[in-house]
């Protein structure tokens, strides 16, 4: 039997996609508008503690997603066509990103 009909015979794994393009630009956009109306050396530092911060913080929140979903999770970029079974998880994403 062909491959092919293998496959789709077997039982659809669950995707879960992530556009992190998105999440590192909203927060870049965050940060860049932090900084510009920086007055004070004060507020430089809350801006270069909210990049360290989410620098840290994506990597983490990435690791957690596939286990929390129960899911291969995928950058959102990879994946041709959605299906009922692709689920986005991007909004999850941001919110775990502002997470303490």
């Amino acid at each position: 039997r062909p491959i092919a009909q293998a496959i789709l015979k077997t039982d659809a794994l669950r995707v879960g996609v992530v556009d992190v393009g998105e999440v590192y630009r909203q927060k870049e956009a965050e940060f860049t508008l932090i900084l510009t109306k920086a007055v004070s050396d004060d507020d430089r530092q809350k801006a270069m503690l909210l990049a360290r911060r989410f620098s840290q913080r994506l990597p983490a929140a990435l690791d957690e997603l596939p286990r929390e979903c129960g899911c291969l999770v995928v950058l959102k970029s990879a994946v041709a066509g959605e299906t009922p079974r692709t689920v986005d998880l991007t909004a999850h994403l941001k919110q775990k990103v502002e997470q303490p």
